[in-house]
């Protein structure tokens, strides 16, 4: 690794060091490094443990433990300036052991390790955050033989290397990533690499181990529950498009929400359903926390026209601990997946939703205005 200079138009090359000589331990820094940043791995994770050992019958522990975007449990092993010979089947053991794992388990697991760093912070919540939904049994955990491994070490042993590769020819999801530091005067650098698989060939890689073995099995709970999902919204548009022009360009989705525009940009009119309500919303999810804030502060000042208009009390979520707000009308007690809720369901929210419109129609244009001159006031 090389520093420019652009002064002089020539580089200088950094000192590459070894995590012994400048006193760094695996569990002390490396580990703290990984579990406070995991990002540094190229990756949105969420930690749920550290130095985990509830297994049966083992006094074993596995460095972190995690879980991606798609509900799989990650196993991360951190070695400093040699892999050693026998990480490959460490991390296969630790997988073992965490594919019994249930989903009250993992919820169990990581509200262990946020009580060890915080005492107020609820490990349903934050997986409802990270899971980017609003109904907790949405969330599926663990499923199959979905586990995946990350060995992150300086260096990588031949034998490590070859028998990572051979074992991805099996669909096992393995990532080997090379970890050096570096030295320039007082300041200490620190780079990430994946180098198995490599990270431009990465989904060549799983494409063939998927050619070369058979198609990994789509759950069939979930298979059925977006099929669900799907015919619900084909059942509720039609009803929708004859009172309102909203939702005319909406088509269809897997998922639990569908919707449409109210005229400012990342405020919108959706539908929610699930196994325990039907709601109808107005959404506020621009990128800018502040933002959100302020155009729900605006319309708060509404807030009686608003529920006059509509004919009913709405719930006002300011969401203070998130990004989002939310004004929403809810409607309790029905579920999704008993299609004998389907008629209510969808009576409740084709009639909430006109009449959401129809009131938030005029303050929305107010507030449209009103957040175009904060927003220049701010740029000037």
């Amino acid at each position: 690794m090389f520093i420019i200079n652009k002064e002089n138009n020539r580089i200088t090359k950094l000192n590459q060091k070894t995590f012994s000589e400048l006193g760094f331990r695996e569990r002390d820094h490396l580990q703290e490094w990984v579990a406070n940043n995991p990002e540094s791995i190229g990756e949105d994770l969420l930690i749920i443990q550290k130095e985990f050992n509830g297994f049966n019958d083992t006094n074993e522990r596995l460095d972190l433990l995690a879980l991606d975007k798609q509900g799989n449990i990650v196993v991360i092993e951190n070695k400093l300036d040699d892999s050693g010979r026998d990480v490959t089947w460490q991390v296969l053991k630790y997988a073992s052991y965490c594919s019994s794992l249930t989903k009250g388990q993992i919820k169990s697991i990581y509200q262990d390790y946020l009580n060890k760093i915080s005492s107020d912070q609820e490990a349903e919540e934050n997986l409802k955050e990270f899971f980017e939904v609003e109904d907790y049994e949405e969330i599926v955990l663990n499923k199959g033989l979905t586990q995946r491994l990350i060995i992150i070490a300086a260096n990588f042993r031949k034998e490590v290397t070859s028998t990572v590769l051979w074992l991805m020819n099996y669909k096992l999801r393995i990532q080997c990533f090379k970890v050096t530091p570096y030295q320039l005067e007082d300041q200490l650098l620190l780079n990430f690499e994946q180098i198995i698989p490599m990270k431009e060939a990465e989904e060549y890689v799983i494409n063939m181990a998927e050619k070369n073995q058979a198609e990994i099995s789509i759950q069939e709970e979930s298979k059925n529950r977006y099929n669900i999902r799907i015919q619900f919204w084909k059942s509720l548009l039609p009803l929708i498009n004859e009172k309102t022009d909203l939702f005319k360009n909406v088509s269809p989705s897997k998922d639990n929400w569908i919707g449409a525009g109210t005229g400012i940009s990342s405020v919108s009119y959706n539908f929610v359903m699930s196994r325990n309500y039907a709601r109808v919303e107005v959404y506020l999810q621009r990128s800018v926390r502040e933002e959100n804030k302020f155009i729900f502060d605006e319309l708060v000042k509404y807030k009686d026209s608003i529920e006059d208009n509509f004919g009913d009390l709405l719930f006002w979520e300011r969401l203070d601990n998130k990004k989002a707000s939310r004004i929403k009308y809810q409607k309790d007690d029905v579920n999704i997946f008993n299609d004998g809720d389907w008629e209510t369901m969808i009576n409740f929210m084709v009639t909430s939703m006109v009449k959401l419109e129809n009131s938030f129609k005029i303050p929305i244009i107010e507030v449209r205005k009103n957040l175009i001159s904060m927003l220049n006031s701010v740029e000037i």
